[in-house]
């Protein structure tokens, strides 16, 4: 299994970079992820997705898709895409150290 460190921290990942074990993420580790993915310097909104997104994993066993999280996260589907460009629900799921949602490609 290929790691990635963040925040001095060993972690398994995928081939994808997604966390394999996401106990394994602390908050910290978040705006380094966030870098990697182009995004510089974590917002309140930011926040708000990346805690909603590992709420329903916990709940659920998987990330939501974009149109849950544009529906129930309290952040609209165009601010979404602004926040996360490459795709907000896998972009976010990278970033709040959850697997890659299912359905994302």
């Amino acid at each position: 299994m290929p790691t990635a460190i963040y925040a001095g921290v060993n972690v398994t990942v995928n081939d994808e970079g997604f966390f394999e074990i996401p106990d394994e993420w602390t908050e910290a580790m978040a705006p380094e992820i966030a870098r990697a993915e182009g995004i510089d310097g974590l917002t309140e909104p930011h926040w708000q997705v990346i805690k909603f997104m590992r709420a329903e994993y916990a709940e659920k066993g998987t990330g939501p898709t974009v149109r849950i999280l544009g529906k129930t996260s309290g952040v609209s589907i165009k601010e979404l895409y602004q926040l996360f460009p490459k795709g907000p629900a896998k972009e976010a799921a990278k970033i709040a150290g959850i697997p890659k949602p299912r359905g994302c490609i």
